[in-house]
C-alpha cells in the first residue's frame, strides 16, 4: 500500500478534516450503520428493471437529467408523489419533488439554505448523528429538545422556543423524525404533531421533517406527516436507503417552490445518478409494496431475535427502547456506565455498536445509552454479537453481573 506524503500539505485550509482511515473490511458483528439486509435487496428484479429502462430509453443518458426537468427523472418523483399521498396524507405533485443522491445531500442542500454560522436550530435530544454534526460544522448552536415515548415533548419545546426568544433568538428550523424516530423508533400521534405544527406557527420557527424510515413501521400504518397537515411549515425529505437499498443513494425532498426552486439551484451537481433514478422508478411503480411487506416481516423477526438475546444476555441490566418500526434498537445500561469504555475494545475484537453519545445533542446525557442496527447481520451473528457484547461489557464495567441467569465470574 502507498506510503507517498502529499508534498504540500501546508496548502490544506485550516480545520481540514484529518485523513480518513484506509477501509479494512466491515466487523464480523456489525450493528452500526444504516445497512440494510442484503438478502432483502431485490436484485434479480433491478437487474431485469435495469435491462429493460436501458433497452427502452437507454438514449436518454446521453442528457443531463435524461432531458426532463432538473428536479429528477420524472417517473420517480411521479412515484414519490403518488405514494407520499397514499401512505403520508402528503397533496403534491411531481413538480414539488426533488430527487436528490440520498436524503443526506437533502439535508446539506436545506442546512445551506436555512443556517449559517452563529445560528440556533432545534434537534430532538437524540437523533440522527449526521443532523448534530452537520449543523455543527456550519458553526450553528445545537438546542436538544427532550423526549419520551411519543417523540418530542411539546412542553419542553414551548419552554425551549420562550427562553430563546427572550435572548432574541429565532432557531432556524425544528429538526424532527416523526415517525420511527432515529434512534429511539418513536412515533409522534397526530394530536402532538398538531401541537408541533401550532407552536412552528406561534413561534415562526420552520419544521424539517425527516421521514427517512416511514415505510418500515410495524402496523404498515402511520399518521399524516406534518407535510400534509401544514405545507407551508415544513419541509420534508425521504428516501429509499432503508426502504430498498441503501447504497442506490436516492432521497427526495418535498418543499413550497420557493423553497424547492432554491434548492434545485443550490444543487450543481448536474444531477443525481440517472441510471439508478430510471431503475428505482421502474421497480418500485410495480413492486414497491410488496417488497416493502416482505422487508418488513424480515426487520420485524430479526428484532424479535435482538429483543430476546439483549433479555437473555443483559437481563434487567439493560433496558430496551422497543421501536415501533425501522432498523435501530435503542438501549440503555445503568447510570453508571459508560458506553464509550469499551467502543474501541469491542471494535479490535470485530464487534462494532454505535455509542449513544454519538447520536445525543448533550453526549453526557447518553454515556449509557447505544444504537444496534439489527437489519445487516443474521438471526446467528445477533445471538453470537449480543453474547460478545455482554462479555465485552463486562469486562470494562462489571455490567451485566449475570447472564442467561448466570452470575458473570
Amino acid at each position: 500500500m502507498s506510503q507517498t506524503v502529499f508534498s504540500n500539505a501546508e496548502t490544506f485550509r485550516p480545520n481540514a478534516p484529518v485523513p480518513a482511515p484506509r477501509f479494512a473490511g466491515l466487523p464480523r458483528l456489525n450493528f452500526v450503520y444504516g445497512h440494510n439486509d442484503p438478502e432483502q435487496v431485490p436484485a434479480a428484479e433491478l437487474a431485469d428493471c435495469a435491462a429493460k429502462v436501458l433497452a427502452e430509453n437507454g438514449h436518454l443518458l446521453g442528457m443531463y437529467n435524461l432531458g426532463q426537468a432538473p428536479q429528477g427523472h420524472d417517473r420517480l418523483r411521479q412515484f414519490v408523489a403518488d405514494k407520499l399521498g397514499k401512505r403520508s396524507g402528503i397533496r403534491c405533485a411531481s413538480d414539488d419533488v426533488l430527487i436528490t443522491s440520498g436524503s443526506l445531500q437533502a439535508m446539506d442542500l436545506i442546512n445551506a439554505l436555512l443556517v449559517g454560522p452563529g445560528d440556533t436550530v432545534i434537534l430532538e435530544e437524540f437523533t440522527y448523528g449526521g443532523a448534530i454534526t452537520k449543523v455543527q460544522k456550519l458553526g450553528a448552536r445545537v438546542v436538544g429538545a427532550p423526549l419520551d415515548e411519543g417523540g418530542i415533548r411539546m412542553d419542553r419545546l414551548r419552554a425551549i422556543l420562550e427562553e430563546l426568544r427572550s435572548e432574541g433568538v429565532r432557531p432556524r428550523y425544528i429538526y424532527t423524525i416523526p415517525t420511527v424516530q432515529n434512534p429511539t423508533g418513536s412515533i409522534m400521534d397526530l394530536g402532538r404533531r398538531h401541537e408541533l405544527l401550532a407552536l412552528s406557527r406561534e413561534f415562526g420557527v420552520p419544521i424539517f421533517e425527516d421521514e427517512c424510515y416511514a415505510d418500515l413501521v410495524w402496523s404498515g400504518e402511520r399518521p399524516p406527516a406534518l407535510y400534509g397537515l401544514d405545507p407551508e411549515r415544513v419541509i420534508h425529505i425521504g428516501s429509499f436507503s432503508k426502504s430498498l437499498a441503501p447504497a442506490l443513494r436516492i432521497g427526495y425532498v418535498v418543499a413550497p417552490w420557493d423553497v424547492l426552486g432554491r434548492l434545485v439551484a443550490s444543487k450543481t451537481d448536474a444531477g443525481s445518478g440517472a441510471l439508478e433514478q430510471m431503475v428505482v422508478a421502474e421497480y418500485v411503480t410495480r413492486e414497491f409494496d410488496r417488497h416493502v411487506d416482505a422487508l418488513r416481516a424480515g426487520l420485524g423477526a430479526k428484532l424479535a431475535v435482538l429483543v430476546d438475546a439483549i433479555e437473555r444476555e443483559f437481563g434487567t441490566a439493560a433496558e430496551i427502547f422497543h421501536p415501533k418500526g425501522g432498523i435501530f434498537l435503542w438501549l440503555k445500561l445503568p447510570d453508571g456506565v459508560d458506553v464509550r469504555s469499551f467502543a474501541q475494545a469491542a471494535l479490535d475484537q470485530g464487534l462494532a455498536f454505535n455509542p449513544g453519545p454519538d447520536w445525543s445533542c448533550d453526549p453526557e446525557a447518553a454515556k449509557s445509552h447505544m444504537r444496534l442496527c439489527y437489519a445487516l447481520p443474521s438471526e446467528g451473528v445477533i445471538r453470537e454479537g449480543v453474547a460478545e457484547l455482554a462479555r465485552i461489557s463486562f469486562e470494562h464495567t462489571g455490567v451485566p453481573a449475570r447472564s442467561a441467569n448466570r452470575a458473570r465470574a
